[in-house]
Order: C-alpha cells, then structure tokens, then sequence
C-alpha cells in the first residue's frame, strides 16, 4: 500500500478507436469473425502495476463503444495511445470531464506530443514502470472542474518523458490479460524488450524507448505465456517489440527456453516479431527462432535507395542486400512483411520506379509504402524545425500533404505515391507477390490449428470473398495456388485473401481518395498564388483580395 492511498479506487483503462488503416485490417476482421488485431498491452501492463486494491475494468474501443454508464462507474478515466489515435484519446477525455471524472492520459502519443492533450488532467510521458507511486499520486489528485464554458480553468499537470531514466522492464509484471476479450483479437501480443541500438532520423522509438534496449529474463517471457494459455489462448502472439535482435546476445538465451517450453505445451503458438534486416546476417539465430515457432517477421526496409538510406541514418540497411535478405528469410521458414518510404529529400520521380522494381517479384505480400512524415521529437522534426521547413504536426497519417515542405515538387510526390499505391495493390500485383512467397516458403512443419468456430468462419469468407465479393478472384487464385503446392498452405492461402481484401479496398475506397483530395489541393493552392501573382503583376491588390491565398498558405 502506498502512503496517503486510498483503500478502493475505480479504475478504466480505455483504449482509443484507432481510424481505418493499412495494418488495422478492419474490412476485412468482420469477415474473419474477429472486432481488432491486437489487445492493447501497454495499458493491460499499466493495469498490472496498479495497487491490487482498486477496481480496474478495461474498454477497447475498437471492440465496444464507451458508454457513459462506464464512465460514471470510475473513479478515474486512464486513456493510452498513438498519435494516430489522438482524435479518439481526446473525445474519451472531454466525456470523462463532462462527467467529472479524472483523466490521466500516457503512451507514446502523450510522450512526444503533450501540448496534444490539453484537456486532461495529467499528460504522463514515459513508461511507467519504476515510478508507480507518482503515477498512483497522480491518479488520486483532486480533479479541477470545467469553467462554465466546459473549458479548462489550468492547463494539465505535464509529466515529461525521462529519457535519461528509463526503466528496468526486470519490473515489469504479467500484463492483465484477464482484463481483455481474447476472442475478439486475431492475435495476442508480448514484448521482450524496449528499445533499439540504430539512429534512423524519422524514428520516434529511439526517443520514448532509447538506444540501449533493456529485456525482460525469459522466466517473465514464458510466465507471460503460460497466462495467455491459461485463459484458453491458442495460435499467433506478435512480439511487438522495436527490434527483436537489439541484443543478439541474449536473445540467443531466450529461444532454447522458449523452445523448450513450447515442446512441453505441445505447441500451443506461433510468433511472430519485428526486427533490424541485419537479422538475416545471423542464420543461426534465424533457425532457432524457426525452431520455435516464428514463422513472420516485419522488416523496415524503407526504400531501394542508397542515397535516402544514408540521408536518414539507415546505416544497416546500407550494408546488406536487400533483396537477397528478404530471399533468403523467406526460405527459412518466415513470411516478410515491410515498410517502404518515399519522399525523403534525396527522392527524385525516379524514386517511385525504383520502389515498384524492388517490389515487383517480391515475396513481400504485404508491403505497405507511406509518405515520410516528420512525427514530434524526433531527429527528423528537429532538423526540419531548423531549417523552418515544418508545417504542422504529424499525426501518424500517411495520405494527406506531407507536414513539412519537400524537395521534390509537392505535387508530383503525391502523384507519383498514389500511383504507386495503385499499382501495388492491383489484384495481380498482389498475387505475383504472394506467388512470389509461395515458390520459396517451407511447408509448414505442422497441421493447422483449429480454434472455436474455425468452419464456420470458414464458411463465412468463402462466401463473402469467393462469392459476393467484386475481388472473387483474388480468392479463387490464392486457393488454387496454396493447393497446388500443399494442403497445408491452405491456411495461409485464406488468411492472406481476408488480408488482401483489406489492403485493396483500402487503397481503392479509402487511400487514393484521400490523395486525389490532397493533390486537388495543391492545384488549388497554386492556382490562387497564381492569379494573386498576376493580380500583383497588374497593380496593388486590394487587401481582401490577398485573403484567399493567405488562408491557402496558412493551411499548408
């Protein structure tokens, strides 16, 4: 017990709606049966932490609506999440303090970009490991009531980002998964460690998480494990951490712990993890982690390019072949999934072909390319910020005009990108990447799994995506290729035409929208500078007549 604490406080952790992404998945969840991909673990641990007296229950909006009758059963209201859920977070905060309820909002969002969430009652940047009796303080400080007006009558109690003390994750405990609904998930998540050594110049983990990465021992991996499988968990958990490999070294003494304990629960899991590409260069790490269970790994691959990797200190990715990298994982027994970036400084409109040359045959099914967005606290913000090339904040977003000035002319980079995207997630581009994966892939060493329901949402993507869907074919072809090699790639066949299905109709019906809205507008920006120029060039304007490229300039 803490000193001053109360016995009993009410506690909900909500996690923010997250808008329609590329990694979200959402067309195609409902199809497979399931509301979201991932639980949120950063506030299941936060929950973890909490004093074992209070109350916590646990609202993940992209699986429930947040009722008000949730939020007058609490005490206080604790929201975490990413900028791109920031919309959300404040939303959640304006009703919690319409109802009186103290806020407390965290996460990598409030880290790097606090001025963001003005409306709460305490932004806490940072992990909250090691500093739990503050943050407890903090949850039981005495809430100060909207003005008249529902505005605030003081700004927020700021506590920052301590990045010269940052946690041992040695203290960190078995996160709640009792809290979650684990049905509705496709997967489940861990972390192993925090932190990653490179320097990339657009990264934010380097400077919420660090360059040294800190790890949990593998007695807290497994018990983490062995509480999801205690709640009935079986198939995929995604290590979330920054770079699985960070320490190589210990990583080594993790997987022959994990192997073993998997051995004895008859293999109950499969992961999968994101990592630096030098992770190819160490193949016998990769078999251990093979031998495992990790069948799919994300690689930050970024871009073709020596010059933009130079540009944005991705010294790593400077040192391999990529392709070969991805070749030669992808014959161990690992599906690649990758980010690509265009619209680094040194990008010129050749860059958009040399990223569709790099794809083209790629075993890379699911390849997401986004534009570079400076993100707060970052290197790359703050040479920007420098050079007075910023415009407004990032948010997390990659379809609108970029949040600072490019060297490539505006409107072709956007151009170009959508273009890009077009050609990417056509139907056949697509398939030749997935043929591309399948005419190196290992067959699966075992049968699939079956969890409750498996026939019938089996039954029920058949019919929405082999039958009523206008991308039928995509569907029909993924089947016939999986069968042509094995039964066993059956699953993986399904599985990918669920995910193609979100990806195609979301670059379609949602991303290239979105950009043609985004190019429109520079067209229109530049046309008012135009007339506005020429309206110069004739004589002294009036002044209301400079308003309108005013606001132009001022939105960009």
């Amino acid at each position: 017990m803490f000193a001053g604490m109360r016995e009993s406080r009410k506690i909900l952790l909500v996690y923010p709606e997250f808008p329609r992404t590329y990694w979200g998945l959402q067309y195609g969840l409902e199809i497979a049966g399931r509301r979201a991909t991932m639980p949120p673990l950063g506030l299941i641990t936060v929950a973890a932490l909490l004093p074992r007296a209070w109350q916590v229950r646990l609202i993940d909006m992209n699986i429930e609506p947040l009722s008000d009758a949730d939020l007058l059963w609490a005490d206080a209201v604790l929201v975490g999440g990413m900028l791109i859920q920031a919309p959300s977070m404040r939303e959640i905060v304006r009703r919690a303090r319409a109802q009186g309820r103290r806020t407390v909002v965290g996460g990598p969002a409030p880290s790097t970009a606090p001025g963001e969430f003005a409306e709460a009652d305490v932004v806490f940047g940072g992990e909250a490991e090691g500093r739990v009796p503050e943050l407890v303080a903090l949850i039981e400080g005495e809430t100060v009531p909207p003005a008249a007006n529902g505005c605030r009558t003081a700004g927020p109690t700021l506590v920052p980002l301590r990045k010269e003390a940052r946690p041992d994750v040695k203290g960190s405990p078995v996160p709640r998964f009792d809290l979650l609904r684990i049905d509705a998930y496709t997967t489940m998540s861990i972390q192993y460690s925090r932190g990653c050594p490179f320097r990339c110049e657009f990264c934010d983990i380097i400077e919420i998480f660090g360059r040294v990465p800190r790890l949990k021992t593998p007695a807290q991996v497994l018990a983490e494990l062995e509480a999801l499988c205690a709640l009935g968990w079986r198939g995929s958990v995604f290590v979330v951490d920054d770079n699985f490999i960070g320490n190589v070294k210990q990583v080594r003494k993790l997987l022959p712990e994990l192997r073993r304990w998997q051995e004895a629960n008859e293999w109950p899991l499969d992961f999968y993890t994101e990592a630096s590409v030098n992770l190819a260069g160490h193949r016998g790490l990769v078999d251990e982690m093979a031998a495992c269970g990790f069948n799919g790994v994300f690689l930050g691959i970024e871009t073709p390019s020596p010059a933009a990797l130079a540009e944005t200190k991705k010294t790593q990715n400077l040192k391999v072949d990529l392709r070969q990298i991805v070749d030669d994982l992808t014959r161990a027994g690992f599906e690649v999934m990758a980010g690509f970036i265009v619209g680094f400084d040194s990008d010129d409109p050749s860059a958009f072909e040399l990223q569709r040359a790099f794809l083209q045959d790629a075993p890379i099914p699911l390849a997401m390319v986004g534009l570079l967005t400076a993100l707060p606290d970052t290197a790359l913000w703050r040479r920007l910020a420098g050079e007075g090339r910023l415009r407004q904040d990032g948010h997390g977003e990659n379809f609108d005009r970029p949040n600072f000035a490019t060297v490539m002319d505006e409107q072709a980079l956007l151009e170009g990108y959508a273009a890009l995207l077009r050609d990417l997630y056509s139907i056949d581009s697509y398939l030749g990447r997935c043929r591309a994966f399948l005419d190196r892939a290992r067959l699966p060493p075992r049968r699939p799994r079956l969890r409750p329901g498996s026939f019938r949402i089996f039954g029920t993507i058949v019919w929405r995506l082999g039958v009523m869907s206008p991308r039928r074919r995509l569907f029909w072809s993924l089947v016939r290729m999986a069968l042509g090699r094995s039964l066993r790639h059956l699953p993986w066949a399904v599985e990918k035409a669920v995910q193609g299905e979100h990806f195609l109709r979301y670059t379609t019906d949602d991303v290239l929208p979105r950009l043609q809205r985004a190019i429109d507008d520079v067209r229109s920006e530049r046309a008012v500078a135009a007339s506005v120029e020429l309206a110069g060039s004739i004589g002294p304007a009036p002044a209301d007549r400079a308003l309108p490229f005013e606001r132009a300039r001022h939105r960009a």
